[in-house]
């Protein structure tokens, strides 16, 4: 199987998928038809959990180390500013219009091709393909699950759109949701607590406090206030304000420990809903790292999420595409772009000693 075979057969799949509405908890159809292809075209020995798929290569041995390729599913709804059909893959020369095409289609089916390329080859680790669900919502019934049912994983390769340059650290998310707490009373007279003025103080407090320390590749831990609500109308004082903050962590601080920094520093009370979406980073020296280096790739850090959050094993994120492309109306893909992808993989993969 050439590369340009491969990059075919990658092309024809991926406008299969797009045609497939797979929105975050809807991957039903599009894991069905993945799961006859990878059975029936690919010979492979899929196992699925829900709507997540997963393969071992052939020969597996628990005294090796297990790398696993990574891709997911799901897209995000399509906006209202979308020109091309959304679910219709569109080729205009070398680029592919279509919902997914990008994030994380690209991705996966250059991985799925890769794996199905390499997967009776004899190699120093067990090779394992994961396609997941949910990963646009950070689901619990996507990775979170999958991980439960897999062997264990030593490191992972998640294809994401970042040109084919290795994310190294990636930063992790914490949503907060707060309320200040004041007295109610009538807006005409000197009575009351204002709840809002207390919120204002602690929003002030959040926008300029800067957390020591500053990661060399993802920056500085960044809180923002995204959403405000209080009052019920304009002559009644408010006795609450609820406020919700977006926190992007670095790798140098846990979700917990911003948690217990805002609750120490704000009088509004604190709530986080979840802390399980943490920041991450594998070593440089890590022999994937160094291999995608000697290919010419540069590391870099990443601001945006990834299943990679879930998972408590070295990883690196890197696919074909571009992040800056992702989420936006008519999103694509260069078939050029599968064809590198799918080559770099390959060689990565081939003579990798974990």
């Amino acid at each position: 199987m050439n590369t340009e075979y491969l990059t075919q057969e990658a092309v024809k799949l991926l406008c299969r998928l797009v045609e497939i509405p797979r929105m975050s908890r809807e991957e039903k159809d599009a894991a069905d038809m993945l799961e006859a292809y990878m059975k029936n075209d690919c010979g492979m020995d899929v196992k699925r959990e829900g709507n997540n798929l997963w393969c071992m290569a052939p020969g597996y041995e628990e005294s090796k180390p297990t790398l696993m390729l990574n891709a997911h599913i799901d897209t995000v709804k399509p906006t209202p500013a979308w020109k091309h059909e959304p679910h219709r893959a569109n080729m205009e020369g070398d680029i592919i219009y279509g919902l997914g095409t990008n994030d994380d289609g690209a991705s996966l089916v250059s991985l799925l091709q890769v794996f199905r390329s390499m997967q009776n080859e004899q190699l120093p680790y067990n090779l394992l393909l994961a396609l997941s669900a949910e990963e646009e919502v950070s689901g619990k019934n996507g990775m979170e699950y999958l991980l439960t049912k897999l062997p264990k994983i030593d490191v992972a390769l998640v294809g994401e759109p970042t040109g084919m340059h290795p994310a190294v650290a990636e930063k992790g998310l914490m949503v907060l949701d707060l309320t200040a707490h004041g007295v109610s009373g009538h807006a005409a007279r000197n009575e009351g607590d204002n709840a809002i003025y207390h919120a204002v103080e602690d929003i002030s407090w959040l926008k300029d406090y800067r957390f020591p320390k500053e990661s060399p590749l993802l920056g500085p831990v960044k809180m923002t206030v995204t959403i405000v609500n209080a009052g019920t109308q304009h002559n009644v004082i408010p006795s609450e304000c609820h406020f919700t903050v977006d926190v992007r962590s670095n790798e140098l601080y846990s979700n917990e420990d911003i948690f217990n920094t805002v609750r120490e520093n704000v009088k509004s009370e604190v709530k986080a809903r979840s802390f399980r979406l943490s920041s991450s980073r594998i070593d440089m020296h890590h022999p994937l790292v160094k291999k995608a280096v000697s290919l010419g790739r540069k590391p870099f850090g990443s601001p945006t999420l990834s299943d990679q959050a879930l998972m408590r094993f070295p990883s690196m994120k890197m696919g074909p595409g571009e992040s800056s492309r992702s989420h936006t109306a008519d999103e694509f893909i260069k078939i050029g772009e599968i064809r590198e992808a799918i080559a770099i993989y390959q060689s990565m993969l081939r003579d990798l000693v974990l």
